[in-house]
């Protein structure tokens, strides 16, 4: 067995890291592995397909360096809409004035007369009264009249307006396939890279997700899909909140846009009962934007980006993503390395650590049952130093990172595949376990292997799951207490 347990990262909420020219080298992924980072993104927003290979390789080169297994998560671009380019880069506003937005006006001819914009269902999805959110609301402006393509508007906040700032319809509603042309391209390189999760940017709908599983499907892909919840639609409601995550294998808060479409002073109550949600549904979900935006350039937090983190890890969160802040920061090491630190601290509080969640809930699979024995029995049997599953697909794993437990949790698959993916779950540290169809021999072996990140006493207790059957995905069946001598 390899002795991957030589880090030993004690954070059960995962950080994903963006990747790009700070963060790019092999030795800056070394650090930041090191650190505590177990998931990093490709931004598919930025950049060339050739520049997110080169990434690609150089976190599989980190991560086999350091004998590690870390999740690899492609970002799709999605129909972010924008303005046009402005002559001079900026205009001023004051509210009252009345801009006119116009597809019609050429891309790069934007003034105070007039800005383009490019999106063919814009003007049929506002109407007057609605409002229109330019560079993340900085911008706001109220719809007077729609004739054809010409948006007229009044400004009701903001004071510039600079070039192809993204634009967002406040309340939702806009028209737009999820998928772009762009997308689809860029879903095709990257089952060539055999990601292993992919993010579906602005989905207003849990169809969009389906019709993005039926195309990777097509195309021999088995990446898992994570569903950005960022347009007003998609949270109207707990029902529909829940279509979303059925219908993927995952979900992203990404408060960005979500705040824009929904009004800043809701997205944390979006963000807890999204999170609380996925968590009753059995899916990982992330906690994305602005998480450590002062870190861009800053070697240190401000108070409320530690609060928000430490929130996030409170509302039981798989993960915290960064995204600026590793990708263009002049602190990409230093940020994993706060954010370590903040998870740290906060999950050393007792109401991370003791859990009732699913108490109540009737079980449908016999692996699901015995994954929920399990933690029940070692949160409550205090000889128990470790929970152990033997795992093919990485479900039982799933499963149990449902459930807090202040206990080092450890997922073993002779898949390389499986154990990049449990690398996001909530508190499960991925390791490798041959194929083997003798299981006294690998009980023996696992207590070993647990040694070497777990301080065991003679008398202690480990917690086992596995099947009976060796190799079939979905046979847990059996819960066993090892006995440390």
């Amino acid at each position: 067995m390899k002795e991957n347990y030589k880090i030993k990262n004690l954070n059960r909420t995962k950080i994903v890291a963006t990747v790009g020219p700070a963060s790019g080298d092999v030795d800056v992924l070394e650090e930041m592995i090191l650190n505590g980072c177990s998931v990093f993104r490709i931004n598919f927003s930025h950049g060339s397909h050739q520049s997110h290979g080169e990434s690609i390789a150089n976190i599989r080169k980190a991560a086999q360096k350091l004998e590690q297994n870390v999740a690899i998560l492609g970002d799709l671009q999605g129909p972010k809409i924008r303005i046009g380019a402005i002559k001079g880069e900026t205009i001023s506003l004051e509210v009252g004035q009345n801009l006119l937005l116009d597809s019609d006006i050429s891309d790069d001819d934007g003034s105070a007369d007039g800005v383009s914009y490019l999106c063919d269902t814009l003007a049929a999805s506002c109407g007057p009264g609605r409002i229109l959110m330019l560079d993340d609301g900085r911008v706001q402006l109220e719809v007077i009249s729609v004739k054809g393509n010409a948006i007229h508007t009044k400004v009701v906040a903001g004071t510039k307006l600079s070039s192809r700032k993204g634009l967002n319809l406040k309340g939702g509603g806009l028209a737009e396939d999820a998928l772009t042309p762009k997308d689809i391209e860029d879903m095709a390189f990257a089952a060539t890279q055999n990601l292993d999760y992919m993010c579906v940017s602005f989905p207003s709908k849990a169809q969009d997700m389906l019709d993005a599983r039926a195309k990777l499907d097509a195309i021999g892909c088995s990446t898992k899909l994570i569903a950005k919840l960022e347009r007003a639609e998609v949270v109207v409601s707990e029902a529909v909140i829940d279509e979303m995550i059925h219908s993927c294998d995952g979900v992203m808060v990404a408060r960005g846009d979500l705040a824009v479409e929904v009004g800043f002073e809701s997205v944390t109550s979006y963000q807890k009962q999204i999170v609380a949600r996925a968590r009753v549904l059995n899916k990982p979900v992330i906690v994305a934007t602005q998480m450590m935006e002062s870190m861009i350039d800053s070697p240190v937090p401000t108070r409320a980006e530690v609060s928000d983190v430490a929130n996030a890890v409170f509302d039981y969160a798989d993960a915290v993503m960064l995204s600026a802040e590793t990708a263009v920061g002049d602190f990409p090491i230093e940020v994993i390395q706060t954010v370590y630190d903040v998870i740290i601290a906060t999950e050393k509080h007792v109401a991370t650590q003791v859990s009732k969640h699913r108490v109540e809930i009737e079980f449908d699979y016999v692996d699901e049952s015995i994954a929920m024995a399990s933690m029940y029995l070692s949160n409550h049997f205090k000889a128990v130093k470790a929970i152990v599953c033997l795992t093919e697909s990485g479900s039982t794993a799933l499963w149990m990172s449902r459930i807090k437990t202040h206990l080092p949790l450890v997922a073993m698959s002779p898949k390389e595949a499986t154990l990049n993916c449990v690398a996001l779950y909530k508190g499960v540290r991925p390791a490798h376990l041959p194929h083997s169809s003798e299981r006294n021999t690998q009980m023996g072996d696992i207590i070993k292997y647990v040694r070497t990140a777990v301080e065991l006493e003679s008398g202690d207790y480990v917690a086992v799951t596995y099947g009976d059957v060796v190799g079939v995905d979905g046979n847990t069946n059996t819960l066993k207490l090892l006995k440390v001598s």
